[in-house]
């Protein structure tokens, strides 16, 4: 199960569902509130959690959760509430703990170029999602988790801040740095990223029927 980033959509997956479809796992990626097709709705924490747990009960058994920057907070948060209901999780571009001044530095922009540069665009959906995300420690849900984890940064990735910590927060995590790319690794590097996601999937030693979302 794919979960994008923010001001993106369930579109940004395409090369990893033709290449997990090629290789015999069905796969499935979802639109965020505020985001694709669901554009016309404000995001809120509840409501992706509520997405991507309506997309796991459709699930034929337990998925390998996949997260994207706020796809991967998110995906993270829903594992930490219901760990059981998923194989394992694999996180990208989300290796940063959300909080202190660069937050508040970040939000202030964001809501002076959603007001004045793009009112009613999608900047909008950013300054939602810094509010709903303040005070959300991914580490304590890290350290909750009893599935297997991976991590997939791009070596350029300015979100790999707290990395190490995420590393140290528990035992056996995986951590693949792929090199030369950006916030965007899954885009940046899709060969790469294709292959992390099969590698992960072998791990777990997923059936081809089973669901991945």
């Amino acid at each position: 199960m794919l979960v994008h980033g923010t001001r993106t959509s369930s579109a940004i997956w395409q090369p990893q569902l033709d290449a997990l479809t090629a290789a015999g796992h069905p796969a499935v990626a979802v639109d965020l509130p505020g985001h694709g097709a669901r554009l016309a709705e404000r995001f809120t924490l509840d409501g992706a959690l509520a997405t991507i747990d309506s997309a796991v009960r459709a699930c034929s058994e337990p998925p390998l959760l996949v997260g994207l920057s706020l796809g991967g907070y998110a995906s993270l948060a829903y594992a930490g509430r219901h760990g059981d209901a998923v194989a394992g999780v694999m996180l990208a571009g989300c290796s940063t703990e959300i909080k202190g001044k660069p937050l508040w530095m970040y939000r202030r922009a964001a809501d002076a170029v959603a007001r004045t540069l793009h009112p009613g665009g999608t900047w909008r959906v950013v300054t939602d999602t810094l509010r709903e995300l303040d005070g959300y420690s991914p580490l304590a849900d890290l350290r909750r988790l009893r599935v297997p984890v991976w991590l997939v940064n791009g070596q350029r990735d300015p979100l790999r801040f707290d990395e190490w910590r995420y590393v140290r927060a528990r035992r056996n995590i995986g951590l693949l740095v792929v090199p030369g790319a950006g916030h965007d690794v899954n885009s940046h590097a899709p060969a790469a990223f294709n292959r992390a996601l099969l590698d992960a999937l072998a791990v777990l030693r997923l059936r081809p029927a089973a669901a991945l979302v």
